[in-house]
């Protein structure tokens, strides 16, 4: 397999730092100030800051430097020292925040401290996963025990992430618990957005025995490229042109309704894509610039 390895560049330095900071200010000023827990190496500091008074700011580093030597021969290079950046600089801001002498006052308001720090800490890891960088920790783990057995990535960090945060039961009742999960999953709509560009994508797939009526309609109405895929039944053994086109949400409706009218038997599948990489993509539509998919 060929590691396609970030770069190390002035730009993507300073947006993982920016990420780093936003991360941490809502760490310190939202989950620790709150008593909100969190999953990953995070949430063990949390614990360890919690039942034994060890600064965030050291214990995160501690526990991530094995790590570190875990990772060495699965991470490329490249990888890896972003790794070790975004990792330092988190400690590094963890210890600043502290001392910094900004009081965000929510009266007690615990939704709205869980939702700040759901907020905050996805616009934070966004920008450092959008530029290449991580903050190490179960990430590391995950990415090593893939190697190693293939069992994926996201199970992993969610089997580790369900032992810390019923863990972070002896430290939390079941009300800030509650708001911790409230804020996992603010963290984990704000990430994806953040991490995407900041807009949405749909892919659809039609099939149709309409498919060049209809295809020409979504060219001519919708101002999109549609791309024609090779098909066969496979219980009727009959061939299919098969569409496939992107385009923005709001513009799901409008081909659904052209396909209605060509063809009510059509089968249309409407999937979510995280990414599109073309030059010639915009998610506007062509009234306001260049869109063919």
């Amino acid at each position: 397999m060929t590691h396609h390895e970030p770069k190390l560049s002035l730009k993507n330095l300073m947006f993982i730092a920016i990420g780093v900071a936003f991360y941490s200010f809502g760490f310190v000023k939202f989950n620790m100030t709150n008593h909100l827990a969190e999953g990953g190496v995070s949430g063990i500091t949390l614990i360890l800051y919690s039942l034994f008074g060890i600064n965030p700011a050291y214990s995160s580093l501690l526990i991530n430097i094995p790590l570190f030597i875990l990772g060495a021969k699965t991470f490329g290079r490249k990888s890896l020292l972003l790794t070790i950046y975004g990792t330092v600089l988190l400690s590094v801001f963890i210890w600043i925040w502290q001392r910094v002498p900004v009081a965000v006052d929510l009266e007690h308001d615990f939704l709205i401290a869980a939702l700040l720090a759901g907020i905050f800490a996805g616009i934070g890891s966004g920008l450092v996963f959008r530029y290449g960088g991580t903050t190490g920790g179960t990430d590391i783990v995950a990415k090593v025990v893939e190697a190693k057995t293939g069992f994926q990535i996201g199970q992993t960090l969610l089997l580790a992430d369900i032992v810390i945060l019923l863990a972070s039961l002896t430290y939390i009742d079941i009300r800030h618990m509650v708001y911790t999960l409230i804020a996992s999953f603010v963290f984990s709509q704000i990430v994806t957005i953040i991490q995407n560009g900041g807009y949405t994508i749909r892919g659809m797939i039609i099939i149709s025995r309409q498919s060049e009526k209809i295809a020409s309609e979504i060219l001519t109405q919708i101002n999109r490229g549609v791309t024609y895929l090779q098909g066969e039944g496979a219980y009727s053994g009959h061939p299919h042109k098969v569409l496939y086109v992107v385009l923005n949400p709001s513009e799901v409706r409008d081909v659904k309704r052209i396909v209605a009218d060509y063809d009510p038997d059509a089968f249309i599948s409407v999937l979510e894509v995280d990414e599109v990489v073309s030059s010639d993509f915009n998610i506007l539509r062509k009234n306001y610039g260049k869109l063919e998919s």
